[in-house]
């Protein structure tokens, strides 16, 4: 799980999500992530910022199992 920030009307909010259940992540401008099951999430990190958590997240899997 990753750890976003979610952009609502209300102000900005934290939130984990399971990342094996993204699908696509666009920029337009805001970041707008696409799940599996149809969800969507609008966060404040960028794309890069995302895709750097996922990769932190996997490694620190891999390398507690090896």
């Amino acid at each position: 799980m990753i750890e976003l920030t979610k952009l609502t009307k209300k102000g900005n909010e934290k939130f984990y999500l399971n990342c094996d259940l993204i699908e696509v992540i666009e920029e337009k401008p805001d970041t707008t992530i696409g799940l599996v099951n149809g969800k969507h999430y609008v966060v404040i990190e960028s794309s890069a910022q995302v895709i750097s958590k996922i990769i932190a997240f996997k490694k620190s899997i891999y390398n507690r199992y090896n």
